[in-house]
């Protein structure tokens, strides 16, 4: 696949001068629109999980007249509620050195210098604010003997500034923001429309006015038109099929919007998890995470002998390799997650690896259970410790847990602006389905905290100030563009419904998680990318002759769904393979073999690479380059010894 280079970008909406004034600065600077007029603009909002719900409940809040879109039963089911381990904040009640500096410091070192200084370090000042608004809704935290609420480690940094609700925080975090949003349902300022799937974005005269969307239960297509519209609809791991997402996230949104003009940034950054259950087979749809937050007291370990298969009970002290205490004296098994997937895959492909396949390494809590005693262990990680025993029949309080890496999180999404903003105008991108503060690896627990602060506190004034200086005329719903929307999602879906191939549309999934996962997972060189990229057109042309979808349009039909879902992948696939190919060099969890140090660490390229790659849609592809400039935290080897 070819593509042309395009001039580059720059964000014009970040401020300068000092980093610690810069998010005072540009919310001064922003234009307001007065309460009484905030009643005349309507507001969509695709998504319900942490970024999605705080949006639409702080915005209707405000005045806004907000319709908001959930593609499952109910807001509480977003995928939000997976995330298990916790929220971090640079609060520094452990007085152990934290601060917001430092969380920036190691938020930009953690993605490999290839974040925006001035984004990431907003996100560590408005840390604080999220844990205060959290807990003024009633979020339960975790707390201490003393009454402070109490924190703990997460990969990558050297202090406690997590905050958990036991190993249900993204669920509790969710629920907060939920009852805010149902308090604007009930208010009738949000009008909510649940199993409601977003298939395109309305463009009028260069400015995001609408989205076409499906009920998923009559099959209805129908247009919503508003003055911005905001997306929160996550992000893209799926398209590797075997992921620790659920089943129903996707890119589809994502994807629409990069056809109608947004860009596409970084594509190819993403996050593999070290602590996922290791795969059991070919009739799995999903993987399961463990949390991070397990790495506090769970201690990483192989056999220190090739091919030993005796039980982990059998095995003494002194012949267990406990690989990263010894690789990473400093930071021991809390190591970034990229550092703890690359090292656990070297140790399996190595031979050195547990459980079927030699796919495995162990997570061993006996030294825990010792020192703590066992109703401590339980009640930190009790219900994760249930959940394992549930999917896998073996109990971790006797036993280690086995652990493999997966695809977890994406920190490629839309091109947004300091203000959110993609290259669309009144097209604003927030939480995970955005590019803007991870950078190449995301650190842990930091999820939560970007999904909140871009929809509680960053959102707000940005949506403000585009709408203070918009002329938006309205728009018909017989406009040219909002028809033929309309007719393109129709043909589309009618186009897969009519095919009546042989193949199901998992096959095709599957088929091409796999060749995702094999070219461009764990670890990537120049010869597969090249075989993958020459596959993916074939398989999606196979896709497009040989898909068979049951059913008709006019109802629930989820294999209609999970085929729209899988077209999308199929594209999407081919430009990330082609982000992996053109970065030539090895940053976070994108490990180019080409491009690693003697001891096998990733070797990043800053003279050619310090910069974010913004792809433009066309039948060639147009990469525009965005300048990476740190004038804080300079450039180095990342090192954990």
């Amino acid at each position: 696949m070819r593509y042309e280079l395009g001039d580059d970008i720059a964000d014009t909406k970040a401020p300068g001068g000092p980093i610690e004034q810069r998010w005072d600065r540009r919310r001064f600077e922003a234009r307001l629109v007065n309460p009484a007029n905030r009643r005349r603009h309507t507001v969509i909002v695709v998504g319900t999980g942490l970024a999605g719900a705080s949006a639409g409940a702080t915005l209707a809040e405000q005045g806004y007249r907000v319709v908001q879109f959930c593609v499952q039963d109910s807001p509480r089911r977003a995928h939000s509620v997976a995330a298990q381990g916790g929220i971090n904040a640079a609060k520094n009640y452990r007085n152990d050195g934290d601060s917001v500096y430092r969380l920036f410091y190691d938020t930009v070192k953690g993605g490999d210098f290839r974040a925006r200084e001035s984004n990431v370090y907003r996100l560590a000042q408005i840390s604080e604010q999220i844990i205060d608004q959290a807990v003024a809704q009633g979020v339960p935290f975790a707390r201490e003997y003393g009454g402070l609420l109490d924190t703990r480690s997460f990969g990558g940094v050297q202090v406690q500034r997590t905050f958990y609700a036991r190993g249900q925080t993204g669920q509790q975090l969710l629920m907060g923001a939920y009852q805010a949003l149902s308090r604007q349902i009930d208010a009738g300022a949000v009008e909510m429309h649940p199993r409601t799937e977003m298939l395109d974005l309305v463009v009028v005269d260069g400015r995001a006015r609408g989205i076409v969307a499906r009920d998923l239960v009559t099959g209805r297509i129908t247009t919503h038109l508003a003055d911005v519209v905001v997306l929160a609809t996550g992000g893209y791991g799926n398209l590797f099929y075997l992921s620790t997402n659920a089943k129903g996230s996707n890119a589809t949104a994502v994807w629409r919007a990069h056809k109608r003009g947004a860009y596409l940034a970084n594509p190819c950054y993403t996050q593999i998890h070290p602590t996922c259950i290791p795969r059991s087979g070919e009739h799995q749809s999903k993987l399961t995470l463990m949390s991070e937050s397990l790495r506090n007291d769970g201690r990483i370990w192989v056999p220190a002998r090739k091919g030993d298969d005796r039980a982990p009970a059998d095995i003494p002290e002194a012949e267990r390799d406990y690989y990263l205490e010894r690789l990473y004296p400093s930071f021991g098994n809390l190591v970034p997650r990229d550092i703890a997937s690359r090292a656990a895959k070297n140790r399996c492909d190595e031979g050195y690896g547990v459980g079927p396949g030699g796919l495995g390494v162990y997570l061993d809590f006996a030294d825990a259970i010792a020192r703590l005693g066992r109703p401590a262990v339980e009640a930190r990680y009790g219900n994760l410790f249930d959940m394992y025993e549930r999917i896998t029949a073996e109990d971790p309080y006797r036993v280690p847990m086995r652990i493999y890496p997966a695809i977890h999180y994406t920190m490629g999404g839309l091109w947004v602006d300091y203000d959110l903003q993609s290259t669309v105008p009144g097209l604003f991108v927030i939480g995970e389905a955005n590019f803007s503060d991870h950078g190449a690896n995301r650190l842990g627990a930091s999820a939560l905290m970007q999904g909140l602060a871009d929809g509680y506190f960053v959102l707000p004034p940005a949506l403000g100030d585009y709408l203070a200086g918009a002329d938006l005329d309205d728009v018909a719903p017989g406009h040219p563009a909002v028809v033929a929307g309309e007719a393109e999602v129709t043909e589309r879906l009618d186009r897969l419904l009519s095919t009546r191939g042989s193949r199901t549309v998992d096959s095709f999934h599957r088929e091409l998680g796999m060749l995702m996962w094999d070219h461009c997972g764990m670890s990537r060189n120049a010869e597969g990318l090249g075989k993958a990229l020459e596959r993916v057109p074939e398989l999606r042309a196979e896709f497009w002759r040989e898909v068979i979808v049951p059913g008709s349009g006019e109802q629930l039909n989820q294999e209609l769904e999970k085929a729209a879902r899988v077209a999308d992948f199929l594209e999407l696939a081919e430009l990330l393979l082609l982000d992996a190919l053109e970065r030539e060099e090895s940053c976070g969890g994108h490990f180019r073999e080409e491009h690693q140090t003697p001891d096998g660490e990733a070797r990043r390229d800053d003279a050619a690479f310090s910069h974010v790659s913004a792809w433009e849609y066309g039948q060639t592809p147009v990469l525009h380059r965005e300048k990476l400039e740190f004038d804080y935290v300079h450039p180095t080897q990342r090192s954990y010894t």
